[in-house]
């Protein structure tokens, strides 16, 4: 195999934490909930997409956050999912020291560290 591609990347979540992470998730950054294989489905969790980015929210009964560990999410207007997050009441920590990006961080309703960024122009 010579090249590689990512396909998803999974997060923890606390068990009966779909709604939250719904709400987070699906609301707050607008990425659109997708059915799970019956098999995996009855774990709980929930899969999550939006352009060629997807993310597996499984639930860990020793839950604990990621708060360093993150995926760097690229995003188009990062202005625009800054504006949506503070809507929904979620903040965002700037950081400048990534050279050649705009970026932010925010956590997710568990705590799981999250990083959205933008190339500079």
């Amino acid at each position: 195999m010579t090249g590689f591609d990512l396909h998803h990347v999974q997060l923890a979540i606390p068990r009966d934490g779909e709604d939250r992470a719904r709400a987070f998730y699906v609301a707050a950054l607008g990425l659109t909930e997708v059915p799970k294989p019956p098999v995996l489905a009855a774990r709980g969790g929930l899969w999550v997409r939006g352009g060629r980015l997807e993310v597996h929210l499984g639930v860990e009964d020793d839950f604990r956050p990621a708060r360093k560990a993150h995926p760097g999410i690229l995003v188009a207007d990062l202005d625009a999912l800054v504006a949506r997050l503070a809507e929904h009441g979620v903040e965002v920590t700037w950081d400048g020291d990534f050279p050649g990006y705009r970026r932010c961080y925010a956590a997710d309703p568990f705590g799981n560290r999250l990083e959205f960024l933008t190339p500079l122009a």
